[in-house]
């Protein structure tokens, strides 16, 4: 077998075909700012495919502006941003983008001795397609060619000259151990599955002087997910919600929610490189097909317009639900109805409050409480990338102890709540309810039960509807209970009852479930005098 390493024949041959040091490249002008450079690198490259393939790249000035922002250095010549976030639609050119910052770190402007450069993806085929393209450009210029070692089976890079790496890694987070990133390319984030493999990247980083990781990806359905938190926080600096942080730079070009999503003027909004290098024509075509088929409308908002969206119709709008959270009044002592939805043993627990309106124009105060079991909570953080540990540091959720559910602590707070609040009554699922209403009772609480069939909770649920799109029901800012309301699918019957679906809906609803049944017993009692012919469902 033969040597491996920079002694080899190869590496020998290669240094011998190295570009003269006397030649100037065109980001070598000592008048450039860093980002110039990098400008000036990335125009010097060539297309690799399409009618234009064999011209230089032109950036067009949105995408200057990106690199600017990028790239800015404070009064030593060091470049502030850490990590940069950029969200548009597909085809807006994301991928050329970052396999051109990718070369510029790698054996550009940007590179540094012994440099670690990579792009990471959700799975092998996605992570090939940044690699693709930059092998592409580096056969085309000799002058890359010369000073580049390709591994293509282990889709790796290595510039001779700097002694840089290149390598492009998919979703096993585990190789990303022990990695000291000097750039990182993640594209396409948002189909992730976990965050693993984007911590393990960002967290290696501390031993470079100025390491920088992109995030080039259009938006994930998922508000929990760290893409989601990624576009939130640029979205509340760009909005002044939280102060400027000059490590990280945000840039999203998404459709608003809300926004007509077959109106052009949106998708010019939204889409930088229309009618330019992306298609309107191609983008008309699939418009109208997602007018007539439902299952495409939800793709074109995501893929086309850059919307939070799921693939499957949601029973609540973000956008609604948000309209309906804000500040309360002192509610102590005030006439409420509770609903208790309980988990069998391994899950979350939740009950809500809905305080009667006193007056016409109130709207109705909603409170929530959730439980877990603390083992549950540790696994469900690890394994499911949903993040209970955070909202229990929070106090959004509370941990019972144990491995199941402690049913004696949530007969504590329930018993501390009804001395706060004038409880008249707790609505149950008469289903795994037996062990505890025993006790409620026994505490002088009034308990009635609820089913969970079409009867019972289609007048509840469509009436929630109706409140939140009217704006006349108010919710505190709990992210656990805007995640439920975000999981909810509804089933629909022949008669037009609707209920939310626990085995439809793709994750936890039962904060929304306990919302329903709190909900039915302020609607039922809206006026003081309650009259004893009610039935209870």
């Amino acid at each position: 077998m033969g040597k491996r390493g920079p002694t080899t024949a190869a590496a020998k041959s290669t240094k011998q075909r190295r570009p003269s040091r006397a030649k100037r490249l065109p980001w070598d002008r000592k008048k450039y700012s860093r980002a110039e450079k990098v400008i000036a690198f990335i125009e010097w490259l060539p297309i690799t495919a399409g009618m234009h393939a064999g011209q230089k790249m032109v950036l067009r000035e949105w995408q200057k502006d990106i690199v600017k922002a990028i790239y800015a250095t404070d009064s030593q010549g060091l470049r502030q941003v850490r990590t940069a976030l950029v969200t548009l639609p597909r085809k807006n050119g994301k991928t050329a983008l970052a396999a051109a910052l990718a070369l510029c770190h790698l054996l550009g402007p940007e590179s540094e001795q012994r440099g670690q450069v990579f792009s990471a993806a959700s799975d092998r085929e996605q992570a090939a397609i940044i690699y693709r393209e930059m092998e592409a450009i580096i056969l085309m210029v000799p002058e890359f060619a010369a000073r580049c070692h390709i591994q293509a089976f282990h889709r790796t890079i290595t510039d001779t000259v700097t002694g840089s790496v290149y390598r492009a890694m998919s979703a096993d987070a585990r190789k990303a151990h022990g990695l000291s990133p000097s750039f990182m390319a993640y594209d396409e984030l948002s189909q992730s599955k976990d965050r693993e493999l984007y911590d393990n990247l960002t967290t290696g980083t501390g031993a470079r002087k100025e390491p920088l990781m992109i995030v080039i990806s259009t938006q994930s359905a998922d508000s929990n997910h760290i893409m989601s938190e990624l576009v939130d926080y640029a979205l509340k600096i760009q909005d002044g919600t939280l102060p400027a942080d000059p490590a990280f730079y945000g840039c999203v070009y998404a459709a608003p929610d809300g926004a007509d999503p077959w109106n052009e003027k949106v998708w010019y909004a939204c889409n930088p490189a229309l009618d330019d290098f992306r298609s309107l024509e191609e983008m008309r075509i699939f418009a109208e097909q997602a007018k007539k088929i439902p299952a495409k409308e939800n793709v074109f908002k995501n893929l086309y317009l850059n919307m939070r969206v799921d693939a499957s119709a949601k029973w609540i709008l973000s956008a609604d639900f948000n309209a309906c959270v804000g500040p309360f009044p002192d509610l102590s002592g005030r006439e409420c109805y509770a609903g208790l939805d309980l988990s069998s043993t391994q899950d979350l627990s939740a009950l809500s409050l809905c305080f009667v309106p006193q007056e016409v124009d109130e709207p109705f105060y909603t409170m929530h409480w959730a439980w877990c079991p603390r083992d549950a909570i540790k696994r469900r953080a690890k394994n499911d990338r949903v993040p209970y540990d955070l909202w229990h540091k929070m106090e959004y959720i509370e941990a019972t102890p144990g491995a199941v559910v402690d049913y004696s602590f949530i007969l504590k707070r329930i018993e501390a709540i009804g001395k706060q609040y004038d409880l008249k009554a707790l609505l149950f699922d008469r289903w795994g309810s037996q062990k505890i209403i025993k006790d409620l009772e026994d505490m002088d609480l009034t308990v009635l039960e609820f089913g969970q069939g079409f009867a019972s909770m289609s007048p509840p649920a469509k009436e929630m509807e109706k409140l939140i799109l009217e704006r006349k029901i108010r919710f505190p800012d709990n992210p656990a209970l805007s995640w439920c309301f975000s999981n909810v699918i509804v089933e629909t019957d022949a008669a037009g009852n609707v209920k939310p679906s626990k085995k439809r809906s793709r994750e936890k609803i039962d904060m929304v479930v306990s919302s329903i049944m709190a909900l039915d017993g302020a609607l039922r009692n809206q006026k003081k005098e309650v009259a004893p012919s009610i039935m209870w469902i």
